[in-house]
């Protein structure tokens, strides 16, 4: 059966589902590494991708957010920035699977223990939440904010990017 649409699970409805001790199936994370570039480097300026509404973000939009933002990032040269993913998705998503086609109404059961197999993973993310973190030299200002523009075409919120200098906040 293929993977259901994002708009699926988007809305946070419920409470979460996290405790994995009692899951059994629990699909694997599908973010390769939280950090990227120079961990260690001295960078004097961060920006910062920020969720503006409420939602669930899965991990494959966070995969993709991070594939994206360093394949722009990587063109710099890969000393000159540290990407950071700040979130990580605990929440368990199911999904009730209806067979389709001929017979479907026998093998089915409809509303009948509608619990759900687990099939996904996801953050929860409120209005304000910090994304991703993009560190960098004022030579790279240019390409790490287009970076996290392309970064947040896959996320399933509007966001905007948060441009922090030492101690000083600019929104932009």
């Amino acid at each position: 059966m293929s993977r259901k649409p994002n708009r699926m699970y988007r809305r946070v409805v419920g409470l979460p589902y996290t405790r994995r001790e009692y899951m059994g199936g629990i699909p694997n994370l599908r973010i390769a590494n939280f950090n990227a570039g120079d961990t260690k480097g001295d960078f004097p300026i961060e920006l910062v991708l920020v969720a503006r509404e409420m939602c669930q973000i899965r991990h494959n939009a966070l995969e993709a957010a991070r594939i994206t933002a360093n394949r722009v990032m990587t063109k710099t040269g890969v000393m000159n920035y540290h990407l950071k993913i700040l979130i990580y998705p605990h929440n368990v998503l199911r999904e009730n699977k209806q067979a389709t086609g001929a017979g479907a109404d026998r093998v089915s059961q409809g509303m009948r223990s509608a619990f759900g197999k687990n099939v996904s993973l996801a953050a929860r993310v409120y209005p304000g939440t910090r994304l991703i973190m993009l560190r960098i030299h004022k030579a790279q200002f240019a390409k790490a904010k287009d970076a996290l523009r392309k970064a947040s075409m896959k996320m399933p919120t509007p966001t905007r990017v948060i441009i922090q200098k030492g101690q000083d906040i600019v929104e932009s």
